[in-house]
């Protein structure tokens, strides 16, 4: 990939990371970005006071960061021989102190592990779920996995039309990042491209009400018509690759695309699911601009059911209500 010129890969000691580091390093060798690697400890706050000329717990804090920045520093050290590589330990909350850092050292990625590594019911632990809802650049969650190379990349994007017109815009540009990372992580894996969008038609079910009298010839003019509509907007969306690769790369890439009917939260991962996708490209935040904004329901439901590795990308123009420290 050549969009991210500073990656931020997030470990956790205690746990085996390896697969995100592999990632980071893989990413930021192929592409001369700078990596950053951090580990996060908690703060250890006292609930009873200490005597001032006590240092047991004056030194403990101290002590725990040194413990775990030799601890990442053993870790990355085999790395290091490929490329430069910066290490630190974070203190604070974890979510937190992660997009504290992408602040301030202005990555524009982070890739690490989900909090829960059994990838059965709940996918992601409740630090995931923050940092996809309010971390301001993309978030590469990697799944464990046997082969270190992808073959199935699957862009999910939304062409619906009929939103307020500056949401339309924001909706276009977040369709353009979706589709530029999914392309050129294809490219980079030799891996196959697969676009999909999944559209309901909002009248169906009043034509197929008691009191509409709708005859099947008519719904079915209807559901053409729209699925038509559908089919432009996907179309019109698909040809941004080659504007953005060039026709040489969508040649080679031959991008797939699939247009289902339903909703997206059960059709999307359901085609990953047929796919055996090994990464999902996705938005996951459905407005912006508002600091504390919410992940959408949708993307949330499709995050909790897919089995397989996410890059979430959020729409230009988010702010994030996590601000640097003074």
């Amino acid at each position: 990939m050549t969009i991210f010129r500073d990656i931020l890969c997030v470990l956790d000691t205690a746990e085996d990371c390896t697969p995100a580091l592999d990632r980071a390093v893989s990413l930021a060798e192929n592409n001369q970005a700078n990596l950053t690697v951090v580990d996060v400890v908690e703060k250890i706050t006292l609930r009873f006071a200490v005597p001032a000329a006590s240092s047991v717990f004056s030194d403990l804090q101290p002590k725990m960061v040194a413990a775990r920045t030799q601890e990442l520093d053993a870790l990355v050290e085999p790395y290091r021989q490929r490329i430069p590589i910066n290490t630190q330990v974070l203190t604070g909350t974890r979510f937190l102190e992660i997009i504290r850092e992408v602040l301030g050292g202005k990555h524009d990625l982070v890739i690490k592990m989900p909090e829960k590594l059994t990838w059965l019911e709940r996918l992601f632990g409740s630090d995931d779920m923050n940092l996809l809802r309010m971390c301001p650049c993309p978030v590469w969650l990697v799944k464990p996995q046997k082969k270190k190379s992808y073959g199935c990349i699957l862009a999910a994007v939304d062409v619906y039309d009929e939103y307020p017109p500056e949401e339309l815009e924001i909706q276009y540009r977040l369709n353009q990042e979706i589709l530029a990372a999914a392309a050129s992580l294809a490219l980079s894996e030799f891996a196959e491209l697969h676009i999909v969008y999944a559209w309901h038609a909002r009248s169906e079910s009043a034509m197929r009400g008691a009191y509409m009298h709708t005859t099947e010839a008519e719904i079915d003019a209807y559901l053409e018509q729209e699925r038509r509509r559908h089919e432009v907007n996907l179309e019109a969306l698909t040809r941004e690759i080659s504007n953005e690769q060039g026709q040489d790369r969508v040649d080679y890439l031959k991008p797939k695309t699939h247009l289902l009917k339903g909703w997206a939260r059960k059709e999307i991962p359901a085609m990953a699911k047929e796919l055996t996708a090994d990464v999902i490209v996705m938005g996951t935040v459905a407005r912006t601009g508002i600091p504390g904004i919410i992940m959408g329901n949708t993307a949330e439901t499709i995050l909790n059911q897919i089995d397989c590795s996410v890059l979430a990308i959020k729409p230009p123009g988010f702010e994030t209500p996590v601000k640097v420290k003074n």
